[in-house]
């Protein structure tokens, strides 16, 4: 006849399974802090790639209004001046006869991927440019970040 197992028995494993059930503080611990290295190590990357990413469309963003200008230019005869802005790509100057445009969607004017406006100038300050289109980068302060038009 097999043997039964005293009655007694049967609450000790109950408890056992109980405390298998949940993740003790330490485990709980451990795993925080694993995650929290691989924030600090992936965060940093992540933050570097955002930063060469809004470099990147503000490279191309004054690469395309440089062709808006240059379409600009085919029809007036010469690109906006200083005074009239990128707003003439928008609105049609007082003085001018020949616009074509609108030349940009919307009335209001670009901004750079820091939200700031871009800097437009014509005469150029720089020698072999006819104008300059920049963005002042994160810092909008210039001296460094400045991204300007090839």
């Amino acid at each position: 006849m097999p043997q039964l197992a005293p009655r007694h028995a049967a609450p000790a494993t109950v408890r056992c399974r109980r405390r298998e059930r949940g993740f003790t503080l330490l485990e709980i611990l451990v795993v925080i802090a694993i995650l929290g290295l691989l924030i600090g190590l992936v965060a940093p990357a992540a933050l570097r790639q955002l930063g060469g990413a809004r470099t990147s469309v503000a490279t191309q963003s004054i690469e395309r209004l440089g062709s808006v200008l240059d379409l600009y230019k085919l029809d007036v005869g010469s690109y906006p001046s200083t005074e009239q802005g990128l707003q003439a790509l928008s609105t049609k100057p007082a003085d001018v006869v020949t616009w074509n445009g609108p030349y940009l969607k919307g009335d209001a004017l670009p901004v750079d991927p820091w939200n700031h406006p871009y800097i437009y100038r014509n005469p150029s300050n720089r020698a072999g440019h006819e104008y300059d289109l920049c963005s002042l980068g994160a810092n909008a302060q210039g001296g460094g970040s400045e991204i300007c038009n090839p």
